[in-house]
């Protein structure tokens, strides 16, 4: 007999595929990094599409041999059908039609703690496995009236029976979506409604303030006129396949009259403010993640899961060059100035290129897993990258030539900056400095649900919060660097005054699909305003300025 050898990393890369193949992209996401798909041999190999229906479908063909083998009439007659769930019988009775009707009951979402007290290593470093335990199982040990009540409760419904009291106790408990506070007034929060699906992007118009853009998993992006008493916006929909146009990146351009568009269908769109086409490309072969247009906005970069980057010349409408540099999906890239620019993958490498080079200047390695994503501090001298190895580090890149490298290679000299502390995949990061100094210092978000404060230079982790009990997905850094907005899988969004170390306002997007997936942050003259990319279908728009808890906050 053959020797069958079924694996748990096999099962996982079938439903990885699966995943993928049904357009759930992020469930994809999640499974690979929970499975450590990436560390198995599995993960490489080349599954064809529909693998895993087919194979349970060679399944149930072996059940009904196994049931009806034996022959007899029943068996011949058998008007049964076979599940993947329910046990066989036969019966020469066809099935009556079923009709799934939902339970009333709400799902169990899990507990989220306001002020989480964590358990501390010997190192200083919060035990964030904790925080996952205690997000795991609702609370109990807390007195009966600090619980929220219920809205029946609210309504009058007599709560001395103990024996009603007792099964309230028992249901879990939700909270309503909105600020964590009372005091925040209800109208400084609106949220733009129309999506069909999860908004994955948002971003602020940098010169038209009132514009702002959005992009969904239903293959539309939308325009916003914030000022415009009208609530219907401009939108894009020219994604051929809607199955596949989930947008991942929006980028105005410094004049704020067009908008690049990435989208896993692999077409690179450029949209004025009216919605109307400017230019579209098919150059690339594979989702495109990111879009960045220079400082001065006649170039645009793309990144794809082809491996490649793109540079597109946006006045005359063309390709300029396609950068073959990476031996894996190109995750991200980042301009260093009007003319150099930097890129990461799944390779584990920064490259540092040029306009006018087909091959890297520098290279710089280190990371042991995929890179996430670069960011260039704003005044070009230092570039960051974080990376599912747990790290982030910073490269400087302050004396770089627009000249190949003589003797080409992988820069790991010790002027590399490794900032360690993270336990999980860090996602997200940002450059700032306090008002009033020079010094430089980063903010990175991570997977285990931890946001850190670094200082550049020392690799010192000057503070950390633990605030969120999912990964944290969106960071955002204020313009006039006082304040850091968070969001994560948990529905939290938090602001906090970086000067200070402190937590000064939350907001909550709901029990219903919660995901807070991208922040943008607007600041001009006496417009202070966050965008947040929402799960639940939604654009939220928050005016800071009617928020005196942030205001206030020096």
């Amino acid at each position: 007999m053959a020797n069958i050898q079924i694996t748990s990393d096999e099962i996982n890369r079938l439903i990885y595929s699966y995943f993928k193949d049904s357009g759930f992209e992020h469930s994809a996401f999640a499974l690979a990094k929970e499975a450590h798909l990436e560390r198995s041999p599995c993960f490489s190999k080349h599954v064809p599409r529909g693998e895993l229906v087919e194979l349970l479908s060679k399944s149930l063909l072996y059940t009904e041999v196994e049931y009806h083998f034996q022959g007899g009439e029943l068996a011949a007659n058998c008007k049964t059908g076979f599940s993947l769930l329910e046990t066989h019988v036969c019966s020469t009775t066809p099935p009556e039609p079923q009709t799934f009707i939902a339970p009333l009951i709400r799902p169990n979402v899990p507990s989220v703690i306001l002020e989480p007290t964590l358990p501390v290593r010997s190192n200083g470093v919060p035990d964030t496995n904790a925080s996952k335990r205690k997000a795991d199982v609702p609370p109990t040990n807390e007195p009966q009236e600090k619980r929220p009540r219920r809205e029946q409760e609210a309504q009058g419904e007599n709560t001395s029976d103990a024996s009603s009291k007792k099964a309230r106790n028992a249901l879990p408990t939700f909270r309503k979506q909105g600020p964590v506070d009372k005091d925040t007034d209800p109208s400084s929060i609106q949220l733009l409604t129309g999506h069909k699906s999860e908004v994955f992007c948002c971003a602020f118009n940098p010169i038209k303030h009132n514009l702002v853009a959005s992009g969904s998993k239903d293959a539309s992006v939308k325009i916003w006129n914030l000022a415009s008493t009208s609530k219907d916006p401009v939108t894009l929909e020219s994604f051929s396949i809607a199955e596949s146009g989930d947008l991942t990146s929006l980028s105005w351009n410094p004049t704020g009259e067009l908008l690049a568009i990435a989208s896993y269908d692999s077409v690179l769109r450029i949209a004025d403010t009216s919605g109307k086409i400017y230019f579209q490309h098919s150059k690339h072969q594979g989702p495109i993640f990111t879009t960045r247009f220079s400082p001065s906005g006649r170039w645009l970069l793309t990144a794809s899961l082809d491996g490649t980057s793109c540079l597109w010349d946006v006045a005359n409408k063309r390709l300029h060059r396609q950068y073959s540099v990476h031996s894996d999906c190109c995750l991200d890239v980042d301009w260093i100035n009007d003319t150099m620019f930097a890129s990461c993958a799944a390779d584990r490498i920064v490259h540092i290129l040029s306009i006018d080079q087909e091959n890297p200047i520098k290279s710089f390695g280190g990371h042991k897993d995929e890179i996430n994503q670069i960011k260039c501090n704003p005044s070009g001298t230092r570039l960051a990258s974080c990376s599912d190895d747990t790290t982030t580090r910073i490269y400087d890149v302050s004396n770089i030539s627009s000249q190949v490298d003589g003797i080409p290679g992988l820069d790991g000299s010790s002027s590399t900056v490794v900032l360690e502390g993270h336990h999980h995949s860090v996602s997200t990061l940002g450059w700032y400095r306090l008002p009033g100094t020079s010094k430089e210092l980063l903010a990175t978000g991570s997977f285990d649900g931890v946001t850190r404060l670094w200082d550049c230079d020392s690799g010192e982790c000057l503070h950390f919060f633990v605030d969120h009990t999912r990964p944290v997905y969106a960071l955002s850094i204020s313009p006039n660097n006082r304040w850091m907005a968070t969001g994560g899988g948990d529905g939290w969004l938090h602001v906090y005054n970086l000067k200070s170390y402190q937590k000064i306002w939350s907001w909550y997007a709901g029990d219903d699909k919660p995901g807070v997936f991208e922040i943008d942050w607007q600041s001009h003259d006496k417009l202070e305003r966050i965008a947040v990319a929402l799960e639940c279908k939604s654009v939220g728009i928050i005016d800071v300025s009617m928020i005196p808890v942030i205001t206030n906050s020096t």
